[in-house]
């Protein structure tokens, strides 16, 4: 997740009235970890189900808060569904908070307390109530490739992710596990896994091995990049 710059994020001056046309500015790309940490949804509808089930596959502790929730949701039992509108200042219970509602008052009262408390909020499709923007992203495995345009076209954002998808298949979370095991492996030998040859190991053709299922292949050429004592 990328959180805006100074001017957006918690504890600074507030958004101005209407959505900016520049979107939010410059944003520093940050990964949040979030598992066992509790997380708000504002918002019981689609898109905040979809919100929700991100936030799950990361690990969070999720509450939904909303009059009416939608029945996927409240039948997921790793959810905590509460049928209410907002409360002001909840928001300080929380490290990250998602307003997905169609109220643009509500959104302002989740970003402004989100504000006051030091909580980091998004509001989706709605950059000018946003500390954080959720970019557009593909997951492989424990790889994670994201796309952002800072809020401005959220449709171009959607293409190059339908792009990188093409690109980037499921071949590449095999790929990423060998190359991690290789690395865990010569760390827990007490090996140094620095200045080895690992570009050359990702472009001996590792890929095209495990896109015709030879997976000794990719680990034979994976041990031939590298030194025999360390692979």
């Amino acid at each position: 997740m990328a959180a805006a710059g100074p001017a957006a994020g918690p504890g600074a001056t507030g958004p101005p009235d209407g959505p900016d046309p520049r979107g939010t500015g410059p944003l520093y790309p940050v990964g949040l970890i979030l598992a066992g940490r509790p997380v708000l949804v504002v918002g019981g509808g689609t898109v905040a189900a979809q919100k929700a089930a991100e936030l799950l596959h990361c690990g969070a502790t999720v509450t939904v808060v909303a009059p009416e929730i939608d029945p996927a949701l409240r039948a997921d039992d790793r959810v905590t569904c509460e049928p209410r509108p907002y409360r002001s200042g909840e928001v300080a219970g929380y490290r990250f908070a998602v307003a997905a509602t169609d109220d643009p008052a509500v959104n302002q009262a989740v970003y402004d307390d989100g504000e006051a408390a030091g909580v980091w909020v998004n509001a989706a499709d709605d950059p000018a109530r946003c500390s954080a923007t959720l970019p557009s992203r593909v997951r492989r495995g424990s790889l994670l490739v994201t796309v952002s345009t800072q809020g401005r076209s959220p449709a171009l954002a959607v293409h190059l992710r339908r792009r990188l998808e093409q690109e980037i298949g499921p071949e590449y979370a095999l790929l990423l596990d060998l190359l991690a095991e290789a690395r865990d492996r010569i760390r827990a030998a007490g090996g140094s896994t620095e200045g080895l040859d690992w570009q050359g190991a990702i472009e001996s053709g590792m890929l095209e091995e495990i896109r015709a299922d030879r997976i000794h292949g990719a680990e034979e050429l994976l041990r031939t990049c590298l030194p025999s004592s360390s692979a």
